[in-house]
């Protein structure tokens, strides 16, 4: 009940109307006790008692008093002046000092609380004693056991409530961090959505898409001198995009993709050169190294994708004429390796990705295998070719470390830099 007090609760409340009860109880005893025992002057008991009862009920009524220690003080004294009064006129007041020493303790600073306590104490046994004509120990047992009670509850409850206040603290700030972090984690797991979703765009739709546009443009070229020609690439144009359609279905499913389906990743390979050679004036061969090894799908689908993209920019950039694709599994590790014969570049020198312009393949493929906890080498030089290796480890009982990609004969290298 001070400036610093929190909002009541349901158990403050039933606490506070008990205390209005027990001072309720206690006037109402002292005042019927003078006038059915036939104690001295009952009817200023009885006027006492009732001045003492207005003055305490004009507190719970008073806002002031339950937001300001000075305000609470001086309706704790008007209070105990009432108390005091009706004291001297009858020993039955020493009751009302119990309930006293619970409003000074809850109302008043740390300090002063238990001083006014001894102060009601020592008064309330000096009143009884008066009463008596007497004074003995016995008689300062009562008010001092009720204050040393009334201390002790009180301590015990402000130490309940302060370990209450700092668990509620602890749990809101608990609880605020999860929320913190269930955010952290949603926006992560959105921008990891988002890199993937980049990367199999680029790898599928976009690469599908370039082949289609290479194709309808070789067809424009052919007419009307060379329509069978033409045809040819339209036919080649139309299967490419149906093959499109399927990556893209594949992709909404969030499946494998469908050049994987019913085959191995050496199978898909050898499907993916000899399509890019039918589609483009390009000769690419396969080769497969090593005995083959079940793949898990994201190897297969991480090298798989990493061989599209880099076939799509032999056939854009590079200006070759031959490319070969090598499988190689070798012990703990399986590698994947794109060369062509084409104008080559400095790998020093690439721009940074471009969004506008599509300039995502290296980084792209690059991602892809960090992501499986492997690397993407790119080995160029300007009129010396390209070749690109994907290196993904796997489990291996020897522990072997990776070693270099099997040369499977003269083979060019890979332009691989969009």
């Amino acid at each position: 009940m001070n400036a610093a007090a929190p909002a009541p609760t349901p158990t403050t409340r039933a606490l506070a109307w008990c205390l209005h009860l027990l001072v309720a109880g206690l006037l109402v005893l002292a005042a019927g006790r003078a006038v059915a025992g036939g104690r001295p002057h009952p009817g200023w008991v009885v006027a006492a008692a009732a001045v003492c009862g207005l003055v305490y009920a004009t507190g719970p009524l008073l806002p002031r008093v339950s937001r300001s220690r000075r305000a609470a003080a001086l309706w704790l004294t008007a209070v105990g002046a009432a108390w005091l009064v009706l004291l001297a006129l009858s020993p039955d007041g020493v009751w009302a000092a119990f309930p006293l020493y619970f409003l000074q303790l809850h109302l008043l600073s740390r300090r002063a609380g238990p001083v006014a306590v001894v102060v009601t104490a020592a008064a309330a046994t000096g009143g009884f004693a008066f009463h008596q004509g007497s004074f003995g120990v016995a008689m300062a047992i009562g008010p001092s056991l009720g204050a040393a009670v009334a201390v002790a509850v009180v301590r015990g409850y402000q130490a309940l409530y302060r370990e209450s206040e700092r668990r509620r603290r602890l749990i809101e700030e608990l609880t605020a961090t999860r929320a913190d972090l269930a955010a952290a984690q949603h926006t992560a797991g959105a921008l990891a959505e988002r890199e993937r979703l980049a990367r199999e765009i680029h790898d599928t739709l976009a690469q599908g898409l370039t082949s289609i546009q290479l194709l309808l443009r070789a067809a424009e070229r052919a007419l009307p001198g060379a329509p069978e020609t033409a045809a040819r690439h339209v036919g080649q144009a139309r299967r490419a995009a149906v093959d499109n359609l399927a990556e893209a279905r594949r992709f909404v499913a969030a499946l494998a993709p469908p050049a994987l389906e019913g085959t191995t990743l050496a199978g898909a390979l050898e499907r993916l050169c000899a399509t890019t050679g039918a589609h483009h004036r390009i000769t690419v061969r396969f080769h497969l190294m090593g005995d083959p090894a079940s793949l898990p799908t994201a190897h297969e689908v991480a090298l798989l994708r990493i061989a599209q993209s880099a076939l799509s920019n032999v056939v854009r950039h590079a200006g070759a004429t031959t490319a070969e694709v090598t499988l190689g599994h070798l012990g703990g590790h399986v590698a994947v390796e794109i060369a062509d014969d084409g104008r080559g570049f400095d790998p020093g020198g690439l721009p940074a990705p471009d969004p506008e312009s599509g300039g995502f393949g290296l980084a792209v493929m690059r991602a892809r295998a960090h992501a499986l906890g492997g690397e993407l080498t790119v080995e160029s030089a300007p009129g010396r070719g390209t070749a690109l290796t994907a290196r993904l480890p796997l489990s291996s009982s020897d522990g072997s470390a990776p070693g270099p990609l099997p040369d499977p004969g003269p083979a060019p290298a890979s332009g691989a830099r969009s």
